[in-house]
């Protein structure tokens, strides 16, 4: 896999370490594209040591069960995803404006006693990943548009459907899985999918449960 000008095709292409960034509800997958508003002073440094570095950053989310740790920092999740800096603008109040394009899923090994404001993980990076054609000829496609189309509908909703037919199948799944408006437990789900296959069945699931669920609401309003 290519994002900006560097390559990532086996594991000596990253760091045992990175920063990681924890952020409730926010999904970031391969190929996938997150922008960041950062103003916090500690992501501020994080921001300044990744662009110096390697530009390589791991979002995650804290654990889903809300544990802290001693010192009232939350416990994270084991997987999270490898993001690559690539693109940044200063504002005139001191944020950095950042986008990271996703390169691969990351399982939490341990996490490093440092002495950065911010937090540091040694990482395991799935490496299948790296693969971007693997899966994609196995995704109902038009199984994964019914449910796009239905919840638009439901939702008052619509789409770029020309830009929708171009994409390929792992751009799809990715895409609509992170823009999805679902809660964190959810998210996580679509992130440690075993597959793309997978994935998009996941998020076909969660959007049938979450129209049935709507529509069940409505008809309880309606009595």
């Amino acid at each position: 896999m290519r994002v900006g000008n560097a390559q990532y095709l086996s594991a000596k292409d990253f760091p045992e370490t990175i920063p990681v960034f924890p952020l409730a509800g926010a999904l970031l997958l391969p190929g996938g594209r997150m922008p960041l508003n950062i103003f916090e002073p500690r992501y501020l440094q994080m921001v300044d040591a990744c662009i110096a570095g390697r530009r390589l950053i791991g979002m995650v989310q804290p654990r889903l069960d809300g544990a802290l740790r001693d010192d009232g920092e939350p416990e994270l999740c084991q997987v999270g995803c490898i993001g690559r800096i690539t693109s940044m603008a200063e504002t005139g109040d001191g944020r950095y404006l950042i986008s990271l394009q996703g390169v691969c899923r990351f399982r939490v090994e341990s996490e490093v006693a440092v002495r950065t404001p911010y937090r540091q993980c040694h990482i395991l990076p799935f490496l299948g990943d790296l693969d971007t054609d693997a899966g994609t000829g196995e995704v109902d496609r038009a199984a994964l548009l019914k449910a796009f189309r239905a919840y638009l509908e439901a939702n008052e909703l619509e789409a770029d459907w020309e830009s929708v037919s171009r994409a390929d199948n792992a751009t799809l799944v990715n895409a609509l899985s992170m823009m999805a408006p679902y809660g964190p437990a959810e998210k996580q789900a679509l992130l440690e999918a075993a597959d793309l296959k997978t994935r998009a069945e996941t998020l076909i699931a969660i959007t049938e449960m979450s129209l049935a669920r709507d529509g069940d609401d409505a008809g309880t309003r309606l009595q």
